[in-house]
């Protein structure tokens, strides 16, 4: 058997069986697929000038396979006889090349632009392989930190151990986080519409040593539809003691083509145990498209526990509508009451 992403290795020998003389052999070794034909030996390889009885004209010859489906080996040879006949004959060898790995990915969105990639990789060859090494590849737009390292260890060292062997059917997962570019984001404010994400790249050995790699196709995301408004909490506390206030930077961004006259309003009916202070009904201004603002808002903790930041309204004047922002991201309250 040979899978996608290894190198085919064949040993080809031409030998003269008869008991007479042949001049001018050549040797020329194709591989056709099903969308192209390869020449893999014998095309600047000058004429052999001679082959005896009982001699042979051998090489050795190394490609790696890049497409699924049928392979043939095409081994064309050309010799002249004894009596100057030329002569001619070809041999044809036919194998399958098969796919190794089943590779599926998931993307996670999160609401500051990051996004979270999970690709899992699925040995379905019929023998164990060792993942020599999976890494991501990002595209222009992104910056990447994989996430599959043991934490507080040795970088180097995987999750997975020192030896990574997936037997087959097995499935390994590995989890990569990509930024925008902060030019990215400078330019185009809002990332929309459909984004190239980057490539995976796989290299694997076989129980016998041999080399196979892959690399996936461009991955693609379809990014998130924010609306008009897409409201981001750019700085907010994980725990705050009971009966404290604390300071949020709240960034709005207008997702829309057009100016925006917006209002923000701070609503306390929510179930919560968070309470806003400060001026609700706050003019913001005018908000030119695909331009952001920060706030530096302000809540109290009132109830222990872990509490959602709500209630926030934003109203465009202009068509006098407004915008519903809940659970935008949750806090833990303590009660530090103990001396």
């Amino acid at each position: 058997n040979i899978f996608l992403g290894e190198t085919f290795s064949s040993y080809i020998s031409v030998h003269n069986d008869s008991t007479q003389q042949c001049r001018d052999i050549t040797l020329k070794i194709d591989l056709q697929t099903t969308s192209q034909r390869l020449m893999l030996s014998g095309a600047d390889v000058p004429a052999t000038d001679e082959l005896g009885p009982d001699q042979s004209i051998d090489d050795v010859i190394h490609h790696e396979v890049k497409e699924l489906g049928t392979h043939i080996l095409v081994c064309a040879v050309s010799y002249t006889t004894n009596n100057y006949e030329k002569m001619a004959f070809r041999k044809f060898f036919k194998f399958q090349v098969l796919k190794p790995l089943d590779v599926k990915t998931k993307f996670y969105n999160a609401e500051s632009d990051e996004v979270y990639l999970e690709a899992q990789i699925q040995n379905i060859t019929p023998g164990p392989i060792y993942m020599d090494h999976v890494s991501l590849e990002p595209s222009s737009q992104y910056l990447c930190t994989p996430l599959n390292n043991a934490e507080g260890k040795d970088q180097k060292e995987m999750v997975f151990g020192k030896v990574n062997y997936l037997n087959p059917m097995d499935i390994r997962q590995y989890l990569y986080c990509l930024v925008p570019k902060p030019e990215v984001i400078k330019q185009n404010k809002v990332m929309k519409g459909v984004t190239d994400i980057g490539k995976i790249d796989i290299v694997w050995k076989t129980n016998l040593g041999e080399r196979g790699r892959l690399q996936t196709s461009q991955l693609q995301r379809v990014a998130p539809g924010y609306g008009d408004i897409k409201v981001t909490l750019e700085e907010t506390p994980d725990s705050v003691v009971l009966e404290s206030s604390f300071n949020i930077i709240c960034r709005i961004t207008n997702c829309c083509e057009r100016t925006m006259d917006l209002t923000l309003t701070l609503q306390n009916n929510q179930p919560s145990g968070l309470l806003w202070t400060g001026i609700s009904g706050r003019q913001l201004g005018k908000l030119a498209p695909k331009e952001n603002l920060d706030l530096r808002l302000t809540l109290i903790a009132t109830i222990p526990g872990l509490q959602t930041i709500s209630g926030l309204r934003i109203t465009d004047n202009f068509l006098k509508r407004t915008y519903e922002h809940d659970e935008l991201a949750s806090v833990f309250i303590y009660n530090d009451s103990n001396p």
